[in-house]
């Protein structure tokens, strides 16, 4: 291992990064890896961002591929791309993006119209969002049965009473209601006003007055960290411009030894789904979540899926993951030399 600027670095052969070195040597091969350190985006959204066609910009995709600067994860007929996670790439490309200014002009620029897109993206979300309100729980329902998806929820997180809950992306805050019995105190988080309405007006129903409901974003929770010794992100991120973001965000939150659910689709190719219902991931697969989850500091515990009955096509495949904070909690005084506290 190598060390730069305080950050340690792989040891990578000769003629990786000789390969490295002549695809980021490129003006908009630079500023795509810059862009993609932000987060996961596909070639619409860096054709809009940069301004470019969409052949130019996937020969160029193409380039820093095959370098091994970036990584390619298909799904259905988009591709989504990111800055490398493994090694070699995953170092040479911080190494060489470490060394641009950040208040570069075109940087700067860069970045403007990255959050301009993905503010178009949240617009159209929450133009769903608000129209869908009222119906929400029936949508869900036409993709599989919800009961059986509650019953799964609550194999997976067991009896035992739960200190405090957050529920991101609360929705009409079934979450909520489905463990009202059994948390001592219950926060949904939803970006909706309108599905806020809904999940007070459900909530009031149920007896639940006790239950707190805020306004807030899943990138930037409006909670104290170290929390929550549980939190349900339920079919929320499909909708997701960057939901390995949130689920470090939703890491964040937990307390040491706390866990995570994660409730979402198994991959598909229903593309209809994008343009009708807003969903920005057409499901995730196994290996996607659980490596966001590990790299959040979290370790998977359980992974379930939940295909429709009797193989129906019209309805899609859940899937359920819980991990848990691997920090450990202990009653040994902060000052002694054998605190096991990770």
């Amino acid at each position: 291992m190598s060390q730069v600027q305080g950050f340690r670095y792989a040891a990578a052969p000769l003629d990786a990064v000789l390969a490295a070195l002549r695809a980021a040597g490129e003006p908009t091969r630079l500023r795509l890896m810059a862009l993609l350190a932000e987060g996961e985006l596909n070639v619409t959204d860096l054709t809009e961002i940069l301004g470019q066609s969409q052949p130019r910009i996937s020969r160029h995709l193409k380039l820093l591929a095959e370098a091994g600067l970036i990584e390619r994860q298909r799904e259905a007929s988009w591709a989504f791309f990111r800055l490398a996670e493994s090694e070699p790439g995953a170092s040479l490309a911080r190494a060489i993006l470490d060394r641009l200014d950040p208040n570069d002009p075109q940087i700067l620029r860069d970045c403007e119209r990255l959050e301009e897109v993905r503010e178009q993206r949240s617009r159209k979300a929450a133009a769903y969002f608000t129209t869908h309100a009222e119906s929400w729980d029936q949508i869900r329902a036409l993709h599989i049965e919800e009961s059986n998806v509650e019953r799964a929820i609550r194999e997976a997180v067991g009896p035992a009473p739960i200190r405090a809950l957050l529920d991101l992306g609360t929705g009409t805050g079934r979450i909520i209601e489905l463990f009202g019995e059994q948390a001592d105190r219950a926060v949904g988080v939803d970006a909706s006003h309108e599905m806020l309405a809904v999940a007070r007006a459900n909530l009031a129903r149920a007896g639940m007055s006790r239950a707190q409901l805020r306004h807030g974003d899943v990138y930037a929770l409006p909670v104290p960290a170290n929390s929550f010794d549980l939190v349900v992100v339920h079919q929320v991120l499909h909708f997701l411009d960057d939901p390995q973001r949130a689920i470090r965000e939703a890491a964040r939150a937990l307390s040491p030894g706390g866990r995570l659910l994660v409730v979402d689709f198994a991959p598909h190719s229903v593309e209809e789904l994008r343009d009708a219902h807003a969903h920005r991931r057409l499901g995730f697969s196994k290996d996607s979540i659980e490596q966001w989850l590990r790299q959040a500091g979290l370790e998977t515990e359980l992974h379930r899926t939940l295909p429709p009955p009797d193989g129906d096509a019209a309805k899609l495949t859940v899937s359920l993951w819980l991990a848990r904070d691997t920090r450990v909690i202990t009653d040994i005084p902060p000052s002694s030399p054998d605190r096991a506290f990770a």
